[in-house]
């Protein structure tokens, strides 16, 4: 059953003033006179109304083909049909290439890796379902095939290192639909350092390297937005001083919230905020809040290795799988959720006696950030297929739940429309006019 197709507009139209022209005080104190099944209503309805945007979908390029694809109910996370069924509107899909080694040979592995998931993307769009999603590379874009009851794929970029040497790639990745692009992922590149430096304190650059700088002015120049979800603190403060325009966090949450070295702490929040960025805060468990994630992922993982043990299969960490080939990594990760998916009523019953990382742990990220930094500066992301999912948002079938929880806390439709869509897509533009005024000046 579709979530966005759940709501009788009459009620809605009976209940919105609730939410719209209220007051913080007022809106929470409304929303808690409502039955549970008024705030189910009205949250269906304002999740038909907004536009739901993630910044953050891995892909694997196997299931884009013309055998097995997205629009087939597949164990990914995010297809098509799980779209459709919780209301996401809109999936940032990622080309991501794991960091090697700093040589022309690596260089060119990751250039080819890149442009496979750059492919595999516009076939999705063009050749097996371009009359259920459409590819965009601006709001404008983003919202015309909205418009059209369509979904919209979007295209970021996760660690710069396929650019290699060769600035003269950023425009060519700009022309495939790339609208971000983080420097750097899990290792220093040759573009800047990784927050991964922290846990030995060892840096390549001290920050953005000189590469790095020109491929900044490139990014602003063809209007592609800067990420700093993946580089060191350092990195982001040089991106920031670099950079004409606004910058994104594509899928990070509140470091006082959880002391993860891929989130970002006050100091970090602040600079978003005079910067004019967001911050998409992502639902990645350990990320939300490590402990409750460590111990619930403890007893659950006893559950997996047991089943795993039974057929002989030695589970890896997930950096571990990051740095596998991509064909050990596609047949690791099938067997992996074949495992898991044996083993799902058992982890099931563990919630009875241990709570997992659920959707309210992740909402207080939202509300910290947006007490610290502002509303206009938040976001959401859930880094589905690249290990992200929470309880109860756990695929894109889920979607609801988080404007459900929102509304639960007393957002209004206009603030849970910003949250989800557009406060990403107004630095998207302005992104793009930056570009738009350094390229008339070069003219």
């Amino acid at each position: 059953m579709q979530i966005k197709k759940l709501f009788s507009s009459a009620f809605i139209g009976t209940l919105i003033f609730f939410m719209v022209g209220c007051n913080e005080t007022s809106t929470t104190k409304d929303v808690s006179e409502l039955s549970e099944e008024e705030l189910m209503e009205l949250a269906k309805g304002i999740h038909e109304r907004v536009m739901t945007l993630d910044t953050h979908c891995d892909i694997n390029t196997s299931n884009f083909t013309e055998e097995k694809n997205y629009t087939q109910d597949l164990e990914t996370q995010v297809t098509l049909p799980k779209m459709e069924d919780g209301g996401l509107d809109v999936a940032w899909f990622i080309v991501y290439t794991g960091q090697g080694d700093l040589t022309e040979e690596g260089y060119a592995a990751a250039y080819e890796n890149a442009m496979d998931k750059f492919t595999a993307i516009h076939r999705l769009c063009e050749e097996i379902a371009p009359d259920r999603i459409g590819l965009a590379t601006t709001s404008e874009e983003a919202r015309k095939i909205y418009a059209e009851g369509k979904k919209v794929a979007m295209i970021g970029i996760e660690n710069g290192y396929p650019v290699g040497t060769d600035i003269s790639n950023v425009k060519k990745f700009y022309d495939l639909g790339g609208r971000y692009m983080s420097l750097s992922h899990n290792g220093h590149s040759q573009l800047c350092d990784s927050n991964t430096g922290e846990a030995d304190s060892v840096w390549m650059h001290n920050g953005v390297s000189e590469l790095g700088k020109e491929v900044i002015k490139e990014m602003n120049k063809w209007g592609m937005m800067i990420d700093v979800s993946h580089p060191s603190k350092k990195s982001m403060k040089d991106m920031i001083e670099l950079s004409e325009a606004p910058i994104i966090a594509s899928h990070s949450s509140a470091r006082a919230l959880c002391n993860h070295s891929r989130n970002l702490d006050d100091e970090q929040l602040m600079w978003m905020k005079e910067n004019g960025g967001v911050v998409q805060t992502v639902a990645f468990s350990s990320y939300v809040n490590t402990e409750k994630h460590e111990a619930f992922n403890e007893k659950t993982q006893e559950v997996i290795d047991q089943l795993a043990a039974e057929q002989d299969f030695k589970r890896l960490s997930w950096g571990e799988v990051r740095e596998l080939g991509q064909e050990e990594r596609e047949a690791y990760i099938a067997k992996y959720r074949e495992i898991r998916k044996m083993a799902e009523p058992k982890i099931e019953e563990l919630k009875a006696e241990i709570e997992p990382v659920n959707i309210s742990d992740f909402v207080d990220h939202i509300d910290y950030l947006v007490e610290k930094i502002g509303l206009d500066h938040v976001g959401i992301s859930s880094d589905f297929d690249g290990g992200g999912g929470i309880d109860g948002w756990s695929d894109a079938s889920e979607t609801f739940n988080v404007t459900l929880e929102l509304v639960r806390r007393g957002y209004t439709e206009e603030q849970i429309s910003q949250l989800w869509s557009g406060n990403l897509l107004r630095v998207l533009d302005e992104v793009q006019a930056v570009a738009q005024k350094l390229q008339a000046k070069e003219s």
